[in-house]
């Protein structure tokens, strides 16, 4: 007959509990698997089935009860170390939101809208097809498959316990999240260049014939325009979502390490 004693039962449970609670924080704070369209229980499912696979490999675990205060603030530190892993992968994805935007903006559908049930707000119909090309993408180029990765091996940098983070790593994050205006403007430039160009010169057509409505040929001039310079975009924007996840993940590889207490 197999005995377990408390001790070892104890000790599967900080084993499990611990690094389950980094991962569903992370799944919470992804775009990808915490998607509103994906059930909670599929992703609490995930994050156990997970946990249970990586936790021979792991550090040892701190001696820490897990209902004590000092098993509290490891719950509060796995949290906050899972949220932001996941809000890089935030920031990756809302830079090409951002382009779509702009991009809309600039073509005048910005009445072309709908309730986006995953971030409660109005997001225009150009920008939610952008979003789901990079989430495609995203998997096409394996990318859920390296975050993964990268998640599991912050364990081996900030094991359960580390004591405390620093909190340079979190001002890092804030200054990266500059990078949703600057990408996202580099990839939406060449739209919205050529946009404002055609915009200027419809104004300067109606000062020299003020008897031609350019309301009636600016906006299909622009929304053809538009529709054909997004063609072109579509043919090289595979190269620049390439470039924005390796950098995102690069990133989150330089924020874990940056997370890393100072000794």
């Amino acid at each position: 007959m197999v005995e377990v004693t408390f001790a070892q039962l104890q000790g599967w449970l900080v084993a499990f509990f611990w690094p389950f609670v980094r991962i569903t924080a992370f799944m919470t704070a992804t775009p990808l698997w915490g998607h509103s369209s994906i059930p909670t229980p599929a992703k609490v499912s995930l994050a156990a089935v997970i946990a249970i696979v990586i936790a021979p490999v792991l550090p040892p675990m701190p001696a820490v009860p897990l209902m004590s205060w000092a098993g509290l603030g490891i719950i509060i530190e796995q949290m906050l170390i899972g949220i932001a892993i996941g809000l890089v992968m935030h920031v990756v994805f809302a830079v090409v939101q951002a382009a779509g935007e702009f991009i809309g903006l600039q073509m005048g559908l910005a009445f072309a809208s709908f309730f986006d049930m995953s971030s409660g707000t109005n997001i225009m119909v150009l920008s939610r097809i952008l979003y789901m090309i990079t989430l495609l993408m995203f998997l096409a180029f394996n990318g859920h498959l390296m975050v993964l990765e990268t998640l599991v091996m912050s364990f081996q940098t900030l094991p359960i316990g580390v004591g405390s983070l620093n909190p340079n790593a979190f001002e890092l994050l804030a200054r990266y999240a500059g990078t949703i205006f600057a990408s996202g403007m580099l990839l939406a430039l060449p739209l919205v260049a050529s946009l404002l160009i055609i915009s200027l010169s419809l104004g300067i057509l109606n000062r020299s014939a003020p008897q031609l409505t350019v309301f009636n040929i600016g906006f299909p001039t622009s929304l053809t325009v538009g529709i054909v310079l997004l063609m072109v975009l579509m043919s090289d924007i595979g190269s620049f979502l390439q470039q924005l996840f390796s950098q995102g993940i690069s990133f989150t590889q330089s924020l874990i390490e940056t997370m890393a207490p100072l000794n």
